[in-house]
């Protein structure tokens, strides 16, 4: 008889997770909260509008290649991708802004424009971050996070000053150009934590930024979910959705099932890819690892207020990722990790699927989605939601030369509550557990249960950390384990 399964949620981590444990011979089954699998990364579809309610930054294509290449695959097999250019744009001011290009020697002639010197410069501290690149992401990241000794290797010796200056150290030191150290700075906000307490080793993200360069499916981030469930689906994982979880069942120390609507669901092994502190909290209290003090004293990546706006004409100069960096980073990095609270002026981050992709909106028409980062656990009301709003809107108006409030056909928000009661998450936080120096590798929440045999966990609580192509690893690197572990 095979040894069975059960994955709690059925984001990238646990999605990645099934594919790996399902080939490897294992009965496996995923059960996911909501009517629709994906996790964070799900979609809203109103009104012939089509929106990415999670991600919408496809970065690092290699992870994803890797990713599909174990399983004889390439992502070309399912999706359509196209590299976006520009990549970007980053507005300081009324009509000023920075683009950022699809071609590194493009980049440093926007940089040199701002900062003579400074693509010199670029060239340097590129070359340092795809060092780091080569070594985080195909060695580093790939490690279960189990010893400190992971993070010793011939090639990782010489970088170990690196984990102990910052970002915003590294990144200061050779600019000056206040605009430019934004958008540098700008990458490690995926990692969830400021730029002064982020590793500089992490300079791997602006490798990914420029040496890279951002990608957008055909059709939406959503299209890498069903790609991944297709994939799942044809190595035999079953996925029920619909299927909340009341408790995880413990006989003598080791994980028996669940039970999900009051149905018992035995099984060999339980893995949870749902929120880490949420997944605890459905053991008995004695076989809980980590406190409410532990908890609350974590670095939290941020969680956002989200709208997706349908508009009833096209919008002007915007590209398809556009940064609104025209206030001071600093003070709404102090609401978000130092006083949280509701920032007075916030910076804000807007994506037009329908400038790439016409399934984003009618002809015509636009699909808006806005993000303000704000600290998790945060008061979240409809009255709030409606002044952040109008506070954007009146800045983008102001700050690209046009009028849009008059053209919005609807809008619908997401929040702090929204990520607590769609995703169990904890203090409504989006992407998870930042990856500061205390919180990188072995000194995260583990892949593995110490108080439960057979119990696992996935996801960006865990390691590697915040972030699509880190979920997908997460899967891999938990999968691994199981097998190591419990042997067929």
């Amino acid at each position: 008889m095979k040894t069975t399964i059960n994955i709690i949620g059925s984001g990238f981590s646990s999605l990645a997770a099934s594919c790996y444990l399902a080939r490897a011979g294992y009965d496996v089954t995923i059960f996911e909260k909501n009517n629709t699998i994906g996790g964070r990364a799900r979609q809203l579809i109103k009104d012939g509008f089509t929106f990415d309610i999670g991600p919408t930054w496809y970065w690092m294509p290699d992870v994803f290649e890797r990713f599909f290449a174990d399983f004889g695959k390439l992502p070309s097999d399912y999706y359509a991708l196209e590299k976006l250019n520009p990549a970007y744009s980053v507005y300081f001011g009324k009509d000023d802004y920075i683009t950022i290009e699809d071609t590194l020697n493009k980049i440093k002639i926007a940089f040199e424009k701002e900062e003579a010197g400074s693509s010199k410069k670029l060239t340097q501290f590129i070359a340092k971050a795809k060092s780091n690149y080569d070594i985080a992401i195909k060695d580093l990241v790939y490690n279960p996070g189990v010893s400190p000794l992971e993070l010793v290797s011939p090639a990782t010796i010489g970088k170990l000053n690196q984990f102990f200056s910052t970002i915003k150290r590294d990144v200061r030191k050779e600019f000056k150009n206040d605009r430019l150290v934004k958008i540098l700075e700008f990458p490690v906000l995926f990692l969830g934590a400021k730029p002064n307490d982020t590793p500089s080793f992490y300079s791997f993200m602006n490798y990914a930024d420029f040496g890279l360069g951002t990608y957008h499916p055909k059709k939406g981030m959503y299209q890498v979910i069903l790609a991944i469930e297709k994939l799942a689906q044809d190595l035999g994982v079953a996925i029920k959705t619909n299927a909340s979880i009341d408790s995880i069942t413990v006989e003598n120390g080791q994980a028996s099932g669940i039970i999900s609507k009051g149905k018992a669901y035995k099984s060999d092994v339980v893995l949870s890819g749902a929120d880490y502190h949420h997944t605890e909290s459905l053991l008995p209290e004695t076989y809980r690892q980590y406190s409410a003090k532990y908890w609350d004293k974590k670095t939290f990546a941020p969680s956002s207020l989200l709208f997706y706006v349908g508009f009833d004409k096209k919008l002007q100069n915007v590209n398809h990722h556009t940064l609104f960096f025209d206030v001071d980073f600093d003070v709404h990095a102090e609401a978000i990790y130092d006083n949280p609270k509701w920032p007075e002026n916030p910076l804000f981050y807007a994506s037009f699927p329908s400038k790439t992709d016409s399934h984003a909106a009618p002809e015509g028409k636009e699909a808006g989605i806005f993000l303000i980062p704000l600290a998790p656990g945060l008061e979240d009301t409809p009255e709030l939601r409606e002044t952040y709003f109008n506070k954007i809107i009146d800045r983008f108006e102001h700050l690209t030369s046009q009028n849009v409030k008059k053209n919005v056909i609807f809008k619908e928000s997401y929040c702090v509550n929204d990520f607590i009661k769609d995703y169990n998450s904890y203090k409504g936080n989006a992407y998870g557990m930042a990856n500061t120096l205390l919180q990188t590798a072995f000194l995260r929440p583990k892949l593995k249960s110490k108080k439960v045999k057979n119990m696992f966990f996935t996801g960006q609580l865990t390691v590697p950390g915040p972030g699509v192509p880190p979920s997908l690893i997460s899967g891999k690197l938990v999968s691994d384990l199981i097998i190591k572990h419990h042997q067929i």
